[in-house]
């Protein structure tokens, strides 16, 4: 009988080997090899009775009147929340429009204009910058997503004190972007004034604000959402999926860290050339913590400060906790240690740039731990461990049998998959072109932070996160990052500050609630 794989092109292989999830020990070279009408690759999702590709459809808008938006904090988290939610500023528009016509790879315009019109009109907008603020209004009048415009639209007002912005009758709900020694504050103030929540991670500077702020929100019942936009991506919601059927067994260790190696990664942002004392409100930018002189260093590298920022741990651990406690609900742990310190950037930050962090969770019988630096951008991505795999948890995921694996023994000793080649692989999204462009774009991205891929769809998953909110709100309900989910990674975090700060081991007292 003549060889079954020469009435195949090598077109037609790769476009067979394109439908199949998961290859297993085997791949092309040994399709070239063998009788392809009598040998099936082995494909152990088959055998689990896993369907990889089975995608939930993206969340549909109910019909309902158009929600009034506030915007507190429009520098970089806020510009970027507003191009989200479909308000970018028109110069930006323009770049993308312009960087598509020189390089088609390029695709941040085509994928912000197919963005689903969220039904929003943003009415007001707060920055303690000026320039900010000014940019904002642009963005906030640039509903038509045009490449030019020339004035603020009527319907749009900049203030100055948020105070004054929750007091407005025509704002039904609003974004907050600021530095996160304001996030608790602005947060209770927002509900006591009934307008709905999406706030940024961290929850809050402190953990007695982490309960104040959870209090007033259960009280008022107003709608929140903590912006972790990871509660969108696909390969963490499948990830659950596959733990929930048990593929790994028995879970014990997880690791996770962030590791950057840049200035910007570390937070040494530029400092805008029109910031001074005439264009920035300092005397409110320190209201709720200690006095300080006029600096501009500080107001735009927050971050390093422990009076504006709540370090690694609050800032970066906060996006891998989460996206583990999304797939596994771990909740707060028992218990935490932590150490660190200042060993590369020598520029009077008080946070530190190097940073590690072991949590215990002797109920689930399991360590969490996380590891940082912004010196070294090795890339180890999100490791969960059990006694018959490990799963790579990323934007691809990919899942790793364990040699000594007791659920997997018999394809081990088969010789049908090897701990050397990922027995599952699960990469929506994979053959579209990637439209990042810079290396902090790149590295959100590969984390799943940055878009990803719904019935064959690129979409920016803070769009998703934010939509997502916006349907709550519609329908009463409570979105994927409410309170409650806040509130653990809020403590969490806290833990971890406290256990650094303080050198030594603290524990949560489930009972009382309490940190001791």
């Amino acid at each position: 009988m003549e060889d079954a794989t020469k009435k195949f092109s090598r077109r037609d292989i790769v476009k067979t080997l394109a439908t199949v999830p998961v290859l297993g020990a085997l791949g092309y070279g040994v399709l070239k090899k063998v009788d392809y009408q009598k040998q099936k690759v082995y494909n152990i999702a088959d055998d689990l009775g896993l369907n990889l590709y089975d995608e939930p459809e993206l969340i549909t808008s109910k019909a309902g009147k158009t929600i009034r938006l506030g915007i507190i904090g429009a520098g970089g988290r806020g510009k970027y929340l507003m191009e989200a939610a479909g308000f970018a500023h028109p110069n930006t528009v323009k770049h993308w429009h312009d960087e598509f016509k020189r390089n088609k790879r390029d695709t941040r315009y085509g994928d912000y204009m197919a963005q689903d019109n969220l039904n929003i009109e943003i009415r007001g907008v707060c920055d303690l910058f000026d320039v900010h603020a000014n940019d904002a209004l642009l963005s906030a009048s640039n509903g038509q997503k045009a490449t030019e415009i020339n004035d603020v639209a009527s319907h749009v007002k900049r203030y100055r004190n948020y105070r004054d912005l929750l007091a407005a009758s025509d704002i039904d709900a609003v974004i907050i972007a600021t530095p996160d020694h304001w996030h608790a504050q602005m947060g209770i103030d927002a509900a006591k004034a009934c307008k709905h929540i999406y706030i940024e991670k961290g929850l809050t500077r402190t953990a007695e604000e982490a309960f104040q702020l959870r209090k007033v929100v259960k009280e008022t019942g107003v709608v929140f959402q903590l912006g972790h936009q990871g509660r969108q991506t696909a390969s963490f919601n499948k990830a659950k999926q596959l733990i929930d059927k048990n593929i790994l067994g028995k879970i014990s260790l997880i690791e996770v860290c962030t590791n950057r190696n840049d200035p910007n990664g570390a937070w040494v942002y530029p400092i805008h050339p029109e910031a001074n004392e005439n264009t920035i409100d300092w005397q409110q930018f320190i209201e709720p913590t200690n006095k300080h002189a006029f600096s501009a260093e500080r107001f735009f590298r927050w971050r390093c400060w422990w009076d504006y920022g709540t370090g690694l741990s609050g800032d970066l651990l906060t996006h891998e906790y989460d996206a583990i406690n999304q797939v596994l609900q771990l909740g707060i742990p028992h218990s935490a240690v932590a150490s660190g310190g200042i060993y590369y950037f020598k520029d009077g930050r008080e946070v530190p740039d190097v940073f590690q962090a072991v949590f215990e969770y002797p109920e689930r019988d399991l360590t969490f731990m996380y590891s940082a630096s912004l010196a070294n951008e090795l890339y180890r991505g999100k490791v969960i461990m059990g006694h018959d795999a490990t799963m790579k948890m990323e934007n691809k995921l990919e899942i790793f049998p364990d040699n000594r694996s007791t659920q997997y023994r018999k394809q081990l000793d088969a010789g049908l998959i090897s701990s050397q080649q990922a027995m599952i692989t699960y990469e929506p999204g994979r053959n579209t072109l990637d439209g990042t462009t810079s290396a902090t774009e790149q590295y959100f991205a590969s984390r799943g932070l940055l878009y990803t891929h719904v019935q064959g769809k690129r979409v920016n998953t803070a769009h998703l996160h934010i939509k997502e909110w916006l349907e709550c709100i519609r329908t009463n309900q409570q979105p994927s990052c409410d309170i409650d989910q806040a509130f653990e990674e809020a403590i969490t975090a806290h833990m971890a500050t406290i256990a650094y700060r303080e050198n030594r081991k603290v524990y949560w007292d489930a009972e009382k609630e309490q940190i001791i």
